[in-house]
């Protein structure tokens, strides 16, 4: 190396390490953003595998297997259930660092929180499969583009939304923190559709294209409801921020409701009664009666 080559590396080692002292300082301001204490936060990547594993027990005949192997259906499950009880324990006394019930806990203490939690919750898999598989015949039922059950399970958006979600939901009950979010928004970022884990969700519900769908925390949303891209079931203001933390702030939404694309309905004592159809675009801040029909007038 020559003298000149030499010199520029110096000055570039000596830069570089500048600007490691700089960053390295910025982190003892005390802010939130500045703890590095990453041990207690819940692992992304391990919470994505959890839902991925979750679906294939969900869907035990839909998804190929390239680390467990065997030719016996009910070992193949059993060692995949087995190796999410695990990790789900791991990652909820993670979370439980989050939760004010578990605040100075020690960690057998928070060990066995997440055991007893993660049991409770596998228990309740037939149900969210019972309430998946409603979903699944309603976007069968609901979609002449739709040649079989197997087409949407492999294909549709919407249905993997829901079926995260009900997963997550589940966990929502529990009063699981972080984890349930974590789920939902791995849904998201998959589906662009944003389903807030605690909504509370009927049967049958089926969400068309899906793209850009929002329902918030406090909806409540019944059986046999049809939803179109674009829409949001929002709250009205956030304004009051932390202070509206457990207030109903979005709608609810009756039975047997088509919401077409575009539409918003907002506010927590917002309800659309049973058997309504929302038309594309409407802006809804208000309730309105069974069996009606809502649509935007052209200006002439």
């Amino acid at each position: 190396m020559d003298i000149k080559n030499r010199k520029n590396t110096t000055e570039l080692k000596d830069e570089i390490s500048e600007i490691v002292d700089l960053i390295l300082s910025d982190y003892t301001k005390g802010r939130d953003i500045d703890q590095m204490d990453v041990y207690n936060q819940p692992d992304r990547d391990v919470v994505k595998d959890i839902v991925i594993k979750l679906l294939r027990i969900i869907y035990p005949g839909y998804s190929r297997d390239k680390i467990y192997r065997s030719y016996n259906d009910n070992n193949r499950i059993a060692v995949v259930i087995e190796d999410v009880i695990y990790n789900m324990q791991k990652q909820i006394a993670i979370a439980f660092h989050h939760s004010p019930d578990y605040k100075n806990a020690s960690d057998e203490t928070l060990d066995c929180g997440a055991r007893c939690i993660t049991y409770e919750f596998f228990k309740q898999i037939p149900k969210i499969r019972e309430y998946v598989n409603t979903d699944l015949q309603a976007c069968y039922d609901g979609d002449p583009a739709a040649y079989s059950k197997g087409e949407i399970i492999l294909s549709y958006p919407g249905l993997l939304a829901t079926s995260i979600n009900r997963i997550a939901h589940e966990l929502y009950l529990l009063k699981v923190p972080l984890i349930p979010r974590m789920m939902t928004e791995y849904a998201h970022s998959r589906t662009g559709i944003d389903i807030h884990p605690g909504a509370t969700i009927g049967k049958y519900l089926m969400i068309d294209h899906g793209t850009g769908i929002v329902i918030g925390e406090t909806s409540i949303i019944g059986n046999h409801v049809k939803i179109y891209q674009g829409v949001t079931i929002g709250g009205l203001s956030t304004r009051g921020g932390q202070a509206l933390k457990g207030v109903k702030r979005h709608p609810t939404i009756e039975d047997n409701v088509t919401i077409y694309a575009g539409a918003s309905i907002l506010g927590g004592e917002t309800t659309i009664g049973s058997d309504s159809v929302i038309g594309a675009n409407a802006f809804i801040t208000a309730s309105v009666p069974s069996g009606s029909r809502i649509s935007m007038q052209k200006c002439k």
